[in-house]
């Protein structure tokens, strides 16, 4: 039975200029870069020192966009996943439209589900195409993370970086089976059980600031290899396909114990897994797609290429993807 399917045509990804080192960050808190690297796999990070969110993430939007073969004219709805907006409101993801000239009237809108934003995000927006409200969707992950560190913190401040990556999906005919090109199933959840576990110690109305970053790090390792693991099994169900079938496996970007014990959970060999936080850190929102464009820029990662997407963050919120290059 023909059906629609959101088919990725574009990639595209934007990185800060200055990057910090793990021995920058000896120099900043009483840490050292085999302490860091040992405990998270990070080696450095890319830091925005005068870019702001939309900055970044309107770059790698107009990247993705121009390695569609597309104009922004093109572009029927605009979803922004990023918890570090450049104003409280309007949103950064309207700003961004402006700035790149999307036509009047095309919805674009930020979503806050932190390190699951992206997921969410490619969730929504396939949501639209399949149900033929859109034929061209733009879904991007951007977050300025040292802006809500607190550098005195050794315990959050080695974790995070800035970035941004982004996506273009369009509307396409599949024949509805697991060979088909584009995405062949989407989860998203979440359990506010779990609000305290992570996130920042401010908010517009409770603190009028944002806040620095603070988490449960036990915590957070516990339900993040159980959630990702099991995000990313059942969408594979949902598509049937089996951990033989999966050319990647792009787990968020958090911590190299975390992606390691997912892969061990899922039986998927370390080869098949994209890491890329050793040079990035946790870009929440962004690690994903940062990781994705990279990787398919390089060549690593090719089209016709089985790749499974999963994610958890603050909330706690978490999900998974599963999608044909």
């Amino acid at each position: 039975m023909m059906c629609i399917r959101s088919e990725i045509i574009g990639l595209g990804h934007c990185l800060p200029e200055k990057i910090l080192t793990n021995d920058d960050l000896s120099q900043m808190v009483e840490t050292s870069d085999e302490w860091i690297r040992t405990r998270t796999g990070i080696c450095s990070r890319h830091i925005a020192t005068t870019e702001t969110t939309s900055v970044i993430a309107g770059k790698a939007v107009e990247n993705a966009i121009k390695n569609a073969g597309l104009t922004p004219s093109d572009v029927d709805v605009f979803i922004l996943a990023t918890i570090t907006p450049d104003n409280t409101t309007p949103s950064t993801a309207a700003k961004i439209a402006r700035n790149l000239g999307f036509r009047h009237g095309v919805p674009a809108f930020d979503i806050s589900a932190a390190c699951s934003g992206f997921v969410y995000a490619l969730t929504l927006a396939d949501n639209m195409i399949r149900l033929g409200q859109a034929k061209t969707a733009v879904v991007a992950g951007a977050e300025c993370l040292s802006k809500i560190v607190d550098w005195t913190d050794r315990n959050t401040c080695v974790l995070f970086g800035d970035g941004a990556g982004a996506a273009v999906l369009r509307a396409v005919e599949g024949e509805g089976t697991n060979k088909d090109t584009g995405v062949l199933s989407t989860r998203i959840y979440a359990d506010g059980e779990q609000y305290e576990s992570l996130g920042t110690n401010g908010g517009v109305s409770s603190t009028q600031s944002s806040g620095f970053v603070v988490m449960n790090g036990k915590e957070v390792f516990k339900h993040a290899v159980v959630c990702l693991s099991e995000a990313a099994q059942t969408v594979m169900n949902d598509a049937g396909v089996v951990k033989e079938d999966v050319d990647w496996l792009i787990p968020h970007q958090a911590n190299i114990r975390i992606i390691d014990s997912v892969a061990e959970r899922l039986e998927i060999d370390k080869d098949k897994v994209i890491v890329a936080l050793d040079h990035h850190g946790n870009t929440s929102a962004a690690s994903i797609p940062l990781a994705l464009s990279e990787n398919y820029a390089s060549g690593r990662i090719k089209k016709g290429q089985l790749l499974v997407l999963t994610a958890m963050g603050a909330g706690f919120t978490w999900g998974g993807v599963c999608v044909r290059l």
